[in-house]
């Protein structure tokens, strides 16, 4: 054993060394003769002696490819953390990949390929809600059980997705309450990516502001995925001078939006921004240069100073390269396969219904962002974070909350 460590690269010996390190899902390494594949696999998924498969479902294409690469490669880090210490069950974690290509259909025909001819045992993807939304009738009807590793508006609840990014409760309004506080602020200016979570954030925000914040909203716009112009919406913001600008702009349209406002003098000293959807993956293609100052509200930022964290990001970076970030939806991301694996040796079961029913209440106390817990409703407590941008493209960490319990459903916001 100890020779086929060193004939390991540095990058897997430095993955061995944080999966048995930090105990991420760890409940005893079984071998798969403990788990008979009859017993542990009733439903016909692809599960042999040796190998279990899953799948990972994002866009490493088109317009949303800016966002989603991280996530690939947090959970295809996870799986190999996990698989050099044993695997699941004692089998080892086959990957079946397939790109979503930033196309909602694309993503429901993928994971009807998944589901009905890989057979795969879980599914590991997605990120705006266009696309959860385009799967999820999938799922639910194929009986199939997906890991959502992004922020969303919340309003959704299944039994066979495990959320785990922020839903709007623990997102937006902690993060709104902290900019108004903070700022003063009493007028806003809501601004997104012309799809659900944007327009659903944004009516959330706007109840949020309105009616119990106190404030105005002066303004709201939406642009296609993939705009390239912004100059028009800028006019607009220089007229309205709102105190805060709410930005929820995603994927490629961020590189735009963000350095059309630096060209035009729209700085932090004479603007506040705040955005949900600007992670350390986005500020790699913006420019750290162009965000100075600007605030991001999320769970996770990489500059997160924990030894969880620590370990985290050495490990990303030993397999991913020296120049790779790290940003909320990928550490998300990075949990799923850890979540998916305590599920399935909890049930002793790799049957979707049995990983379902053993979910809720498992915890993982040594994630990157901090202690997590599956709730009930299938969402994670955790913290809010808001972060702000430095030149190098990392965030200074200004505000942290305490564990926010999820509310996919709050009263008042639908």
């Amino acid at each position: 054993m100890q020779e086929s460590i060193r004939k390991m690269p540095a990058w897997k010996r430095h993955m061995l060394a944080l999966a048995l390190g930090t105990g991420l899902g760890v409940t005893g390494i079984a071998g798969a003769a403990d788990y008979p594949t009859d017993k542990v696999n009733t439903t016909g998924l692809a599960v042999t002696d040796d190998t279990v498969k899953v799948g990972i479902l994002h866009s490493i294409t088109g317009t949303m490819a800016i966002s989603e690469t991280g996530s690939v490669e947090a959970e295809m880090l996870a799986i190999e953390q996990i698989n050099a210490m044993g695997g699941v069950l004692g089998r080892q974690i086959e990957i079946v990949q397939e790109d979503g290509a930033s196309d909602w259909p694309t993503f429901a025909e993928k994971s009807r390929k998944l589901l009905t001819q890989d057979k795969v045992a879980a599914v590991f993807g997605c990120w705006t809600s266009a696309s959860r939304k385009a799967v999820l009738p999938v799922f639910e009807k194929e009986n199939g059980m997906l890991y959502y590793p992004t922020f969303y508006e919340g309003l959704e609840q299944s039994k066979n997705v495990i959320y785990t990014g922020q839903e709007a409760t623990q997102q937006i309004l902690a993060g709104l309450d902290w900019i108004a506080e903070e700022k003063d602020a009493k007028t806003f200016y809501l601004v997104g990516s012309d799809y659900i979570w944007p327009r659903t954030s944004n009516k959330i925000a706007r109840k949020h502001i309105e009616n119990v914040l106190g404030g105005t909203v002066v303004g709201e716009e939406y642009y296609p995925l993939g705009n390239t112009n912004f100059g028009s919406l800028i006019n607009k913001i220089r007229l309205k001078k709102p105190d805060v600008v709410y930005s929820s702009i995603v994927g490629g349209s961020n590189v735009a939006w963000w350095k059309q406002l630096n060209a035009a003098g729209i700085t932090a000293d004479r603007q506040t921004i705040m955005t949900i959807s600007v992670t350390e993956d986005e500020v790699l293609g913006i420019g750290g240069e162009n965000m100075v100052g600007f605030y991001s509200s999320m769970k996770y930022f990489q500059s997160l100073e924990n030894d969880n964290n620590s370990e985290f990001v050495k490990a990303f970076k030993a397999r991913w390269g020296e120049d790779s970030v790290i940003g909320d939806v990928t550490q998300a991301a990075y949990l799923g396969p850890w979540l998916w694996k305590a599920a399935v040796e909890k049930a002793g079961s790799f049957d979707v219904d049995a990983v379902s029913a053993a979910s809720p209440d498992i915890e993982l106390t040594s994630a990157p962002e901090g202690y997590v817990k599956i709730h009930g409703n299938n969402h994670l407590w955790s913290k809010l974070r808001v972060g702000e941008w430095q030149a190098d493209g990392q965030a200074k960490v200004v505000y942290e909350s305490e564990l926010i319990e999820p509310n996919p459903f709050p009263e008042g916001y639908q």
